[in-house]
């Protein structure tokens, strides 16, 4: 088992690294792709290709879904927390979030494979690209969410939530704050008794 999360480690982040890369350069073509369509608008001479617009829709559907994908793997989806953390129903119900995207994962690759197919027989009305490269996109990101769900409670089950959690979770700043202990002061001095013979005004000087 140490031996399978260890080849699955390594071959999840060469994935997640390969997603980086390609998550960037889908920012960059949406960017342009949206600037052209602004600029082409308002100056005349500029041709207006209106593909330019499905394309922006396409990778914004692509960036959407692999980077959900990437947010699994480091638990960066937004989580409510219910319980007092440490706690047995708050370790209870990390697990099932896992679970979940487990499930989420299945789901996008059984489901996602007929959406994909479906694709094969329709067409883009402005580029005419297949569809099929766009409707893939649930069946893709759904063997990366799995891949990195595996990953977590495998690593859950070998080594605990707690070591998983500081291996693979995006650090949480808030869990980094000191909190002041009841036995502290939070601003010194604060509860010293005042000093009758002390003035406020001691060191302005003597008024006219």
């Amino acid at each position: 088992m140490s031996r399978l999360l260890t080849g699955l480690a390594s071959l999840n982040r060469a994935l997640e690294r390969l997603l980086h890369v390609v998550l960037l350069a889908l920012v960059f073509s949406f960017i342009l792709l949206i600037i052209y369509q602004v600029v082409s608008r308002n100056l005349p001479f500029m041709p207006r290709l209106y593909w330019t617009e499905e394309f922006s829709r396409f990778t914004f559907q692509w960036m959407v879904m692999l980077g959900a994908a990437v947010g699994v793997l480091h638990a960066d989806h937004f989580v409510l927390e219910a319980f007092p953390r440490g706690s047995r129903a708050d370790l209870a119900t990390r697990v099932i979030r896992d679970l979940a995207c487990l499930t989420i994962g299945l789901i996008f690759i059984i489901y996602g494979k007929d959406f994909a197919q479906s694709g094969l027989r329709r067409s883009a009305t402005a580029s005419g690209l297949s569809m099929v490269y766009v409707y893939s996109t649930f069946m893709v990101s759904g063997v990366f969410i799995l891949l990195f769900s595996i990953q977590r409670l495998l690593h859950t089950v070998l080594h605990g939530m707690q070591d998983m959690e500081k291996a693979l979770n995006t650090p949480n700043e808030i869990d980094t704050l000191d909190v002041i202990q009841p036995d502290q002061t939070p601003l010194e001095g604060l509860d010293r008794p005042l000093d009758p013979n002390h003035s406020s005004n001691d060191d302005r000087g003597p008024r006219p």
